[in-house]
């Protein structure tokens, strides 16, 4: 059974003989239900209080699994960046050693044309100081013709000869 303020306050004793003043007891129970009130109004109060203490406790549980289920996303994030940081520095890094690797074989290609070039340039050149000798010496072999006597010149002479003969033979028969 709860007693309450008011229920101190009606509270009605039965008289006695010789029993208890009654101002005395009506003025003490006047104090202790002024007291009474206060400690119900007391508690009330810290009901009140652990209440909304209980509602803040709550919230802030509440806010912590909430920054708790934040970071483990962030921190799961934060993984996930990185793993897919990781793999794209892992493509880029390949794709320039793919790249990488195309330059070096088009300049090794390049180079093997241009040794090929220069070796075909050599066989050229070789083969056009051959062709310029033969007709160099082609030409100095007619030159050496031409310097010496010709056949024309041979068979002027024989004609001359010839005729020489002709006349001197002619002059000595037929005078």
């Amino acid at each position: 059974m709860k007693i309450t303020p008011l229920d101190i306050r009606q509270k009605r004793f039965d008289t006695a003989v010789r029993g208890f003043s009654r101002r005395e007891v009506e003025a003490y129970l006047e104090l202790l239900a002024g007291e009474f009130e206060e400690v119900v109004k007391e508690n009330i109060a810290l009901k009140e209080e652990l209440r909304r203490a209980q509602l803040r406790i709550e919230q802030y549980q509440e806010r912590e699994r909430t920054l708790q289920e934040t970071m483990v996303t962030a921190q799961r994030i934060s993984e996930d960046l990185k793993s897919a940081a990781k793999k794209e520095a892992e493509i880029i890094i390949a794709d320039a050693e793919h790249q990488a690797e195309k330059i070096v074989h088009g300049a090794h290609q390049k180079l093997v044309q241009v040794v090929e070039d220069i070796n075909e340039l050599k066989r050229q050149r070789t083969q056009f100081e051959s062709q310029v000798r033969s007709v160099v010496e082609a030409h100095r072999k007619l030159l050496e013709t031409f310097s010496g006597p010709s056949f024309a010149d041979r068979d002027y002479a024989r004609v001359e000869d010839n005729v020489a003969y002709l006349s001197q033979k002619k002059a000595t028969h037929g005078e």
